[in-house]
């Protein structure tokens, strides 16, 4: 090889070098140390049927029902209903066939500027305060903020994120339940069950532009190479925790918006917390609030931010506190 190409490699790899430990000194400053778990003091009450304020319960309380589903939703007053009716249509008729099962859904209100708590308010009058709680947060905290308020403020044994849009058909709650038995015996009563749409991407990728599916592509090389290298879709918003999983997860959780996900995950590994990955149905509902380009660009940062924080400690698993 000449000499100059030597030459120009190594320059290049140095400047390779150079660039890395700069973002990871960018990513080691600018990280918030601790989880943000505060809480506004309008945050911590409900409405009951009587349009009176009660006081949320805490996750670091013991669980009071079977159940907790937490469905965050941002400007969702168009998509919500028909989510809501499918999806306590099913947790009725459930409870009818046994009694023993109880459930309440919890949506969170990611500071719309429509009328998403008034149309999920109307669900918490019909079936009660017990069943369907609405929590309004002051303002816009991204998904992952969104679920982790729900979560902080569930009564479940078990509890499952789902999505706003009813893209996961709810009936398949029955196959991510499996899939959390199947990972018996749960270390410290922890296990996760992550829906997901990996057997479908043949079908998306048919439908999608090559931009699109190239994106795609790069955003599940990134998760594999940097967080999370044993599930396939880490962004399936269908997954059912144990409540102890999801206290300790969620309470180490420093990501808010999309990459939320994939730093959950990541801890989940960290804290070897046994993971299934189940395939559920999946229909792309219109209305999306991804922005192709730039919230991959925003996730892409995100997952490097995720790995160089932990990588050189500016993040630690120990850094956790419980939420009242």
């Amino acid at each position: 090889m000449e000499p100059g190409l030597v030459q120009l490699g190594l320059l290049g790899a140095a400047l390779a070098a150079s660039a890395l430990l700069l973002i990871a000194f960018v990513a080691f400053i600018t990280a918030k140390k601790m989880p943000n778990i505060y809480r506004h003091e309008e945050e911590k009450f409900f409405l009951n049927k009587g349009g009176k304020k009660e006081v949320l319960p805490s996750i670091n309380d013991p669980p009071t029902k079977q159940l907790s589903v937490v469905v965050p939703s941002y400007n969702e007053e168009k998509r919500l209903p028909l989510m809501m009716e499918e999806a306590l249509e099913y947790l009725e008729k459930r409870q009818k066939q046994n009694p023993a099962f109880t459930y309440e859904v919890i949506v969170v209100d990611d500071g719309s500027k429509d009328e998403t708590s008034k149309v999920a308010q109307k669900y918490s009058q019909k079936y009660g305060s017990d069943k369907v709680r609405v929590i309004t947060l002051v303002e816009n905290r991204g998904k992952g903020g969104a679920v982790k308020m729900g979560v902080f403020s569930s009564r479940g044994k078990e509890i499952l994120m789902a999505d706003a849009d009813g893209a996961t058909k709810f009936a398949d709650i029955e196959k991510v339940e499996a899939g959390l038995r199947n990972l018996r015996p749960w270390p410290n009563q922890m296990a996760i069950a992550c829906g997901s749409r990996a057997h479908l991407e043949k079908d998306s990728i048919a439908q999608r532009s090559y931009f699109r599916t190239l994106l795609m592509y790069g955003f599940h090389f990134l998760v594999w190479f940097l967080c999370v290298k044993e599930i396939r879709d880490t962004q399936c918003g269908f997954k059912l925790f144990t409540r102890e999983a999801a206290s300790r997860t969620f309470s180490a959780l420093h990501i808010e918006r999309w990459a939320f996900d994939v730093e959950l995950l990541y801890i989940a590994q960290c804290l070897k917390i046994p993971i299934a990955e189940v395939a559920v149905n999946w229909t792309e509902i219109e209305g999306s609030k991804l922005v192709p380009f730039w919230s991959w660009l925003q996730m892409g940062k995100d997952l490097l931010f995720i790995r160089l924080r932990y990588l050189t400690g500016a993040w630690k698993l120990d850094e956790t506190r419980k939420q009242n």
